[in-house]
């Protein structure tokens, strides 16, 4: 198998038949052997049945449904563990992405060896406050926090190695930081592609603002992650050590003045520096010891897939 076209879609009953055919059109004239893979993330429309009725006029269409939405990341996971060819495509179902511009993707992949080469909607259709601007911004942050030069970590189109696509684990929401994640598990050949955006066709975009808000969060989970989530016990620990020595040394203060400097004077638990050095110490034990859990849990801790497949079709 030299290609899968991995669908993610959500309420998209009207553009499916359209771009599954735009599709077929494009990969039939690179002449190889593929399969399109469609997730149906618990759409309640129609999709499915258009899935299904597609499934029966193409051998190489497959389809998945989920038993309810459990978000892009989760879909695209499914997918991913569904695919088998050696070159992985994503493209979004509602017609934005051009399919005209999966050949070059394979060739970046199979032919310059890339390992990850993601679409950059340099001119976009959407909407300039919710959506363009809070784009902006938010690639900002990932690529500071990143290191990757890369303009539009969120895109939908993009093309994968299959060792590639196997290997990265997506929880909820990391599918915006695909070349994040990775990065970080060794693939280091990564570049993007100028990619025409459409604008949307049929029914509504699926994202609020809410999601700017979660996607940085998200940012901020992941570089802590990628920098302490093996060794937990350096950034927990660290602190810990820190407050609990500086509650020590508060407390050697307060013994040495009240023993040799000033015995006569207030009694220790009069004295602001004595709640001070107590808050410390209690609190710097507690992240001790959070770091010290987070060691073990670390060690005996399993991912499973939180998605569930309901339905296949081919």
């Amino acid at each position: 198998m030299n290609l899968s076209i991995v669908i993610p879609l959500y309420n998209e009953d009207k553009s499916i038949e359209e771009l599954n055919s735009s599709i077929v059109n494009v990969i039939n004239n690179m002449g190889l052997i593929y399969e399109i893979i469609y997730i149906d993330d618990g759409s309640n429309d129609s999709s499915w049945r258009v899935i299904k009725k597609i499934g029966k006029k193409y051998d190489h269409v497959k389809g998945l449904r989920f038993s309810r939405n459990f978000g892009k990341s989760h879909a695209l996971s499914a997918g991913f563990n569904q695919a088998i060819g050696n070159v992985i495509i994503t493209l979004d179902a509602d017609l934005q992405d051009d399919p005209n511009e999966i050949p070059e993707f394979y060739k970046m992949i199979d032919v310059d060896s890339y390992d990850l080469v993601s679409g950059w909607k340099k001119v976009r259709y959407d909407s300039l406050i919710f959506k363009n601007f809070p784009s902006k911004i938010f690639n900002w942050a990932a690529r500071k926090t990143s290191g990757l030069k890369l303009n539009d970590f969120n895109c939908g189109i993009k093309a994968y190695k299959n060792d590639l696509a196997k290997e990265i684990t997506l929880t909820n929401g990391m599918h915006r930081y695909i070349p994040v994640l990775a990065k970080n598990s060794g693939f280091n050949r990564i570049t993007q592609k100028i990619v025409k955006h459409h604008p949307r066709k049929y029914g509504n975009t699926k994202y609020g603002a809410d999601r700017f808000l979660k996607g940085f969060l998200d940012l901020l989970t992941l570089w802590f992650t990628h920098k302490f989530g093996k060794r937990p016990m350096h950034f927990f620990g660290l602190i810990g050590t820190l407050m609990i020595l500086t509650g020590f040394l508060f407390a050697a203060f307060l013994g040495i003045d009240k023993l040799f400097i000033n015995s006569g004077g207030r009694l220790i638990t009069e004295r602001p520096e004595f709640y001070i050095s107590l808050t410390t110490m209690i609190i710097g034990s507690q992240f001790f010891l959070a770091g010290f859990l987070g060691e073990l849990i670390l060690r005996n801790k399993k991912i499973k897939s939180q998605y569930k497949i309901v339905e296949k079709s081919n």
